[in-house]
């Protein structure tokens, strides 16, 4: 497919000054560059679409029970006596 795009003078002289660096044509610098754009947009949708399953997950008994294994492991591996999450703190 063929794109005709007006850029601003400060934008055009980016994609020379990268082409020129990298061996590359200017239309290749732009072309890379929109495509690492967009797939970085895709992993963001896609790791924003796991957090939202995991928010929307029913199983409120797995959390709770997941979130006093993390407490109890987290307490259980430190140097010293005082623990990281006191149980009066967890009410």
């Amino acid at each position: 497919m063929t794109i005709t795009l007006t850029l601003s003078p400060e934008l055009e002289q980016y994609l020379i000054k990268e082409a020129n660096q990298h061996g590359l044509s200017v239309e290749t610098v732009a072309s890379e560059l929109l495509t690492n754009s967009l797939l970085a947009r895709q992993k963001q949708a896609a790791a924003l679409d796991m957090l939202q399953s995991w928010i929307d997950d029913d199983d409120i008994n797995e959390q709770q029970e997941t979130g006093q294994y993390l407490i109890q492991a987290l307490d259980q591996d430190r140097w010293s006596n005082r623990k990281l999450f006191p149980p009066e703190g967890l009410k």
